[in-house]
């Protein structure tokens, strides 16, 4: 039996995932050592991000493909946003740059809302099962280097219990496996997701290389 959809994505782009985890921002956020200031930035580069890929999700969310991973309770945009109105104040639209990393991912995210809808199932598996995935030990590390209290701060990792987060990652996992495509259509869903890890790590470079003003540092 052939492997489903979600284990093949898994299986194929492991290597690129963890390229990702050994770069220099996920490093140092790993280790709780990013500046509230650069942790600021990526979130509101995420933010951009979540908002392209969930848009083109919820415009398409009776498409045979995404209608299975259809899960709004994992959008993360709103959450986004809440934390950096409590990171960095109210006026961090204004004031917090979207590095071109970022831009190129929300063009990219864009095009194929409106041309390949279904390639925004990759884009999804990418963030949605990663934050799923990596958001609990993230949350604690971000809580604990920040200083965070009460829990504000940290509601992009928020998903609910425990047992609440397995389930959301359990039935995502079996969403992925029922997506009607075939062989063509599960090959460029996983060309598409190792495309999603290349932008990922465009952004975090860029951004690991971008001081707290904005201004990329001399290395």
């Amino acid at each position: 039996m052939s492997p489903g959809l979600s284990q093949r994505l898994k299986h194929e782009t492991w290597a690129l995932h963890g390229a990702l985890e050994r770069s220099d921002l996920m490093r140092r956020l790993l280790r709780g050592r990013l500046e509230r200031e650069q942790y600021c930035a990526l979130l509101r580069s995420l933010y951009q991000i979540y908002l392209a890929l969930e848009s083109g999700i919820e415009r398409h969310a009776r498409h045979r493909a995404i209608a299975p991973v259809f899960f709004p309770q994992l959008h993360r945009a709103g959450a986004l946003a809440r934390d950096l109105d409590f990171l960095h104040g109210g006026d961090w639209r204004e004031r917090l740059a979207v590095v071109p990393a970022a831009s190129l991912y929300v063009r990219h995210l864009v095009q194929i809302d409106a041309h390949s809808p279904e390639l925004l199932v990759a884009h999804g598996y990418v963030r949605f099962l990663g934050d799923l995935n990596g958001g609990q030990v993230l949350r604690r590390i971000v809580a604990d280097s920040l200083r965070l209290d009460g829990g504000s701060g940290t509601a992009f990792y928020e998903f609910g219990s425990r047992d609440a987060v397995a389930a959301l990652a359990q039935a995502y996992r079996a969403g992925l496996d029922s997506v009607d495509c075939g062989e063509l259509s599960a090959a460029a869903l996983v060309a598409e997701a190792k495309l999603a890890f290349q932008l990922h790590g465009m952004l975090f470079d860029e951004l690991a290389a971008t001081g707290p003003s904005g201004v990329i540092s001399a290395r």
